[in-house]
């Protein structure tokens, strides 16, 4: 049953979840619905439910791309799939001495989580490998937390990763169960749910997320953040389309910086112990309003994504200072 109000008083319902409460459908549903007059309440809402888990800290993270495009997959979204005509670069699996200089790159700038990415369905043998001794090495000399995300992962591979000391693996839902089928057609949602499963059963952290703006519904925005919460993912990361020329879904851009926000919010009222991540897109979709982002998530990705530029890290560090918010960093 709902906390009821007749115009809905945000901030009260922000310390009933912080007392146990846990929002509903319809809650959730409301929230993307609020009027944009109202927006701030509901920021100032969400950031009661952030500060309470995660007091005024920003967790930066930092993306390799370490294999580009050659995917078999036809995720409609992306600029590495099959169908694909977007111009991106094209290489194997990068040698170890590069995976470990990104991983200085990356306390360069601050963040404190370093993620090696790879395109294509499932990583080989050989890959798997030498990720694994690049993390190796990368864990017995930097205090970073290391995330992959490299596909779908047979249980060998999984407890490979997890043995090297690999605390986190990504893969995200992408978007709801009903919408998937017009997103991709060569893997199924069900694929994704599995994968996830193998990660927590091999005694990873689960980090998984969605892109929104690829024609879902409010409705099954909220059951994303559902579908989360019952994966119990560790780590969301919110992605905004940012829709690639070449790509099927170049050209459509259903998101305002506001919607973006307010799913921000219902993200943080669904998931309030979660670290909330914004993602890819968040320059395009959140443009000036980026700040106010933080007042719901926790945790931001530091410089570029897999193929298009982010803001420059010390763009992100001063919007960080200037919000009197602090750098979650790790150890130097």
């Amino acid at each position: 049953m709902s906390v009821v109000t007749t115009k809905r008083n945000w901030e009260h319902l922000a310390h009933e979840v912080i007392r146990g409460y846990e929002v509903s459908r319809e809650d959730a549903l409301q929230i993307l619905r609020e009027s944009d007059d109202r927006l701030l309440d509901l920021l100032s809402a969400a950031f009661v439910i952030r500060r309470k888990y995660f007091g005024k800290k920003v967790k930066l993270n930092m993306i390799l791309n370490a294999k580009s495009g050659l995917c078999p997959e036809d995720c409609f979204y992306c600029s590495q799939s099959i169908i694909s005509e977007a111009p991106v670069e094209k290489y194997p699996l990068l040698s170890k001495e590069t995976i470990l200089a990104g991983a200085e790159e990356a306390r360069r700038r601050k963040a404190g989580t370093y993620c090696i990415v790879m395109s294509g369905r499932r990583p080989s043998n050989r890959e798997i490998d030498q990720v694994v001794e690049a993390v190796r090495e990368i864990r017995a000399n930097t205090d970073l937390k290391i995330c992959c995300c490299l596909g779908f992962l047979s249980p060998e591979h999984a407890e490979k990763l997890a043995d090297a000391g690999v605390q986190r693996y990504n893969h995200n839902l992408n978007t709801s169960q009903k919408n998937y089928e017009n997103i991709c057609t060569t893997h199924t949602y069900e694929d994704r749910v599995e994968t996830i499963q193998q990660v927590k059963q091999a005694g990873m952290s689960p980090c998984s997320g969605a892109i929104f703006g690829m024609g879902e519904t409010d409705e099954e925005r909220v059951d994303i953040a559902f579908s989360l919460k019952a994966l119990d993912a560790d780590s969301i990361p919110c992605n905004f389309l940012n829709p690639i020329d070449g790509t099927p879904l170049a050209g459509r851009r259903e998101l305002t910086p506001t919607a973006c926000l307010k799913i921000l919010a219902m993200m943080r009222f669904v998931n309030p112990t979660k670290e909330i991540r914004i993602s890819g897109g968040r320059e395009v979709n959140l443009r000036h309003l980026q700040p106010l982002g933080l007042y719901a998530a926790n945790s931001i990705f530091v410089g570029d994504y897999l193929t298009t530029e982010g803001q420059l890290p010390d763009a992100d560090w001063q919007m960080i200072e200037d919000l009197g918010f602090e750098i979650e960093e790790c150890a130097l």
